[in-house]
């Protein structure tokens, strides 16, 4: 310490600096929040690394830490993020349900026991998510989709599924009808998922995610084809909410219904579009080599 500065006047600056620190990074989260929500995600990247660096324990920047590697397909680093985005709020509902889509996005690389384990956990922070915030749709969303894709030795299975589809239902009319469906599809009822899918194209004819699930039934079931065309291709004259599946989806449905018409040419186009817009697309490359 200089002798000619006074220890008072040292804890003024250092009280000074702490101030400065808490007045300024609320707009870097802010600003970073920006970015993420711009889909500029390298920069959000290291915008919230940066606010880890000066604040390990924000739950809110381990959230985003974690949404980032979701959406480079970095399970583990998801889970890891999200996890201590958990411990260190776990009464972020939001947290619980994105660590449970980082449980289940593991499961999917996992060995057999390994899936096991992680889709019980990934069942368990979707059911603590809806614990916390009973009348959030997502949330439900996240369980109706775990129910339905998830054999029953880990919790999951159609019954289950419709009571989730009911749940969300009574939040939201528009979601609950869509959540039908695409029950119906999966238990092959498709005149009824066709009906519940009308109703909501009744009151908003360009809606997308019932378009493309319009589309994603003609795909499956063989049936309407000339309708899932129709769908789909309006689909593609439309902006893609993020919420549902985006233009390289609706272009590899396209390719399924195409090749359930016998257009193989088309469908190959379609397939080709989809890689275009995705090049890391699974589906859309291996129905391509299977055209070839």
């Amino acid at each position: 310490m200089s002798q000619g500065t006074p220890l008072l006047s040292l804890l003024s600056l250092a009280l000074l600096a702490t101030s400065a620190f808490a007045d300024t990074r609320p707009g870097e989260l802010d600003a970073a929040r920006a970015l993420y929500d711009a889909g500029r995600f390298p920069d959000a990247q290291l915008a919230f690394e940066k606010l880890a660096a000066a604040d390990p324990s924000s739950a809110e920047v381990h959230y985003y830490l974690g949404q980032l590697a979701l959406q480079r397909d970095d399970a583990e680093t998801a889970v890891h993020e999200l996890e201590r985005s958990v411990a260190s709020g776990p009464g972020a509902a939001r947290s619980h349900n994105a660590l449970g889509d980082a449980y289940g996005r593991s499961a999917q690389k996992a060995g057999m026991f390994g899936q096991f384990s992680l889709a019980r956990r990934s069942l368990a922070e979707y059911q603590r998510a809806i614990a916390l915030q009973p009348d959030n749709v997502d949330f439900h969303e996240s369980l109706f989709a775990y129910f339905l894709q998830a054999p029953s030795l880990v919790g999951g299975g159609t019954e289950k599924a419709a009571g989730e589809a009911e749940a969300i239902r009574k939040l939201d009319l528009g979601r609950g009808r869509r959540a039908y469906a695409t029950l119906f599809i999966a238990e092959k009822k498709y005149d009824l998922a066709l009906a519940e899918l009308d109703e909501l194209l009744k009151a908003s004819p360009d809606d997308y995610a019932s378009l493309y699930q319009v589309g994603r039934l003609a795909a499956v079931s063989g049936l309407h084809l000339d309708r899932g065309l129709a769908a789909l291709r309006r689909c593609l004259e439309l902006a893609a909410p993020a919420d549902a599946p985006g233009h390289a989806a609706a272009q590899w449905r396209l390719g399924n219904v195409l090749e359930s018409k016998g257009d193989a040419a088309g469908a190959r186009a379609a397939y080709q579009a989809a890689l275009k817009l995705d090049p890391g697309f699974t589906a859309a490359s291996d129905a391509l080599n299977r055209l070839k």
